[in-house]
């Protein structure tokens, strides 16, 4: 790829069109319409009721949280709320489908049009519109790998609650694809409206890509089902757009067809050929009437919103002075946000100085021992309240940040407070005027050589007297302290 936007072929650039489907499971204790447990790992076909089974006679009831779920969401991806929605029934035979049509929405979903904002790598944001989020079933799974000659059937998904979020095809790399996989998953997290586990599988996405000249028709798309991580995701784009130039090139044409993506090669497969809405046959369910919602029971729902990440990063950045880049990394994750701020309650005093060593020393050290031990950050063995307290000791100049840092690796260790640490080890900084001045004069008697040289004109050697002190302080003494007495002392 030569730049963001378009791909080099032997006949010149292409522009690469991408749309995503994402299919988001719904946080929630009971499926969309029984009230079967949702629980990640159960034992194969514990978690299905009848009407998951499609038994004859069972009729489906509207899981309210389900609903309330996806108008969290539409309200957090800028979207209209429909009050007036319609369940159909989209036809198609899979084993793991049971009732040989899944409950889904089509022309009149819950949730309608809305748009992200993408933060990319070098600054620039896009606003990425979004077509629809409609609420539908998931089907079961088929198992292949258990017998040489037999599938398998696993109902426990069946009936589990989907948002399927649609964007516009305005998405122009893999780069803008990733970004708003991200967005979209982090809005998600902060709603409590989805886990967004994809190795888990609640969170999936289904990628539509085409090619063409710039200024042409769209081309025909190629969609790559069920992408679960935002690193294949982007592997799988390039590899097909590569693909898809190539065939064009020698004279070929697309074919619109469903793919697999195959992690280990980094290629994509054939999977079927693409349906289309009609091979569907939709029609509205007899068995559930319209969705009408109450346009005061969703306004308190947006009421009640939680400050979102682009919201909360514009707040970081206009109370304490962060950085945009920092102020991005510290939203980007629930967690990683919800850490932060707990930090803040207890750091004192709480200023933009203060606020901006904290970020450092986040996403410096303790993300560097998170990463060095594989530990995230909810499991992170310094409490909020613990590092607070180590900044207080270097704003304090109790310990200086050299210091910090063994004792920072102590906490790590120990689970103890800073403040506990420092006593404990004798870590104290050295900040008497006097005490640091008797080793000053011991340190440039002991050297006067070095000190004619320094004012002749050496002024490299200042490093040499500082570096000499803070040995034979064992580095406690303050080194703002120690240059400040040293410069005194030379010049006399």
């Amino acid at each position: 790829m030569t730049n963001r936007y378009f791909y080099e072929g032997a006949t010149g650039p292409w522009e690469l069109v991408i749309g995503l489907e994402v299919h988001a499971q719904v946080s929630s204790n009971a499926k969309l319409f029984s009230g079967a447990a949702t629980t990640f790992g159960a034992e194969p076909n514990t978690q299905v009721s009848f009407v998951d089974a499609a038994m004859p006679g069972m009729l489906p009831v509207i899981n309210q949280i389900c609903v309330e779920q996806a108008i969290r969401t539409g309200l957090g991806i800028n979207a209209e709320i429909n009050l007036m929605s319609v369940f159909d029934r989209k036809n198609y035979f899979y084993a793991d489908l049971p009732a040989g049509y899944q409950i889904s929405q089509y022309l009149q979903p819950i949730v309608g049009k809305g748009y992200l904002d993408i933060e990319l790598e070098d600054g620039n944001v896009r606003r990425i519109g979004i077509t629809r989020l409609h609420l539908e079933q998931d089907a079961g799974k088929s198992i292949h790998d258990q017998h040489p000659e037999k599938s398998y059937i696993d109902l426990n998904r069946s009936g589990v609650a989907l948002m399927e979020i649609v964007s516009e095809p305005e998405l122009r790399s893999a780069e803008e694809a990733a970004a708003y996989v991200h967005k979209l998953r982090s809005i998600l997290r902060y709603l409590g409206t989805c886990d967004g586990n994809m190795d888990q599988g609640s969170m999936r996405v289904d990628v539509n890509v085409s090619v063409r000249k710039p200024g042409t028709p769209l081309g025909t798309r190629a969609e790559i089902k069920n992408v679960n991580s935002i690193k294949f995701l982007a592997q799988a784009i390039d590899y097909e757009a590569d693909r898809q130039i190539a065939i064009l090139e020698d004279g070929g044409e697309i074919i619109q067809e469903t793919r697999l993506f195959d992690s280990v090669k980094g290629t994509t497969r054939p999977m079927r050929n693409k349906e289309h809405a009609h091979d569907y046959r939709y029609f509205p369910d007899p068995d559930l009437p319209p969705l009408i919602l109450d346009a005061e029971w969703v306004e308190k729902i947006r009421q009640n919103l939680p400050e979102l990440p682009d919201a909360k990063k514009a707040r970081l950045i206009k109370d304490y002075e962060l950085s945009a880049y920092d102020a991005s990394v510290i939203v980007s994750e629930i967690e990683i946000a919800s850490y932060f701020e707990a930090v803040l309650k207890v750091l004192n005093p709480c200023n933009s100085k203060s606020v901006k060593l904290m970020a450092n020393w986040l996403m410096g050290d303790l993300f560097a021992a998170l990463n060095r031990e594989g530990e995230s950050i909810e499991n992170c063995p310094i409490s909020p309240e613990h590092l607070a307290g180590l900044m207080s000791q270097i704003q304090n100049a109790v310990i200086s940040g050299k210091i910090a840092k063994e004792v920072f690796v102590l906490m790590w260790e120990s689970g103890k407070d800073a403040a506990t640490l420092i006593e404990e080890h004798g870590l104290k900084q050295m900040s008497d005027d006097g005490a640091i001045l008797a080793v000053i004069h011991k340190i440039l008697e002991e050297n006067q050589g070095m000190v004619e040289e320094y004012k002749a004109g050496k002024d490299k050697l200042f490093g040499f007297f500082v570096g000499q002190v803070m040995k034979a302080t064992a580095g406690k003494a303050n080194p703002d302290l120690v240059n400040k007495l040293l410069k005194e002392q030379l010049v006399k």
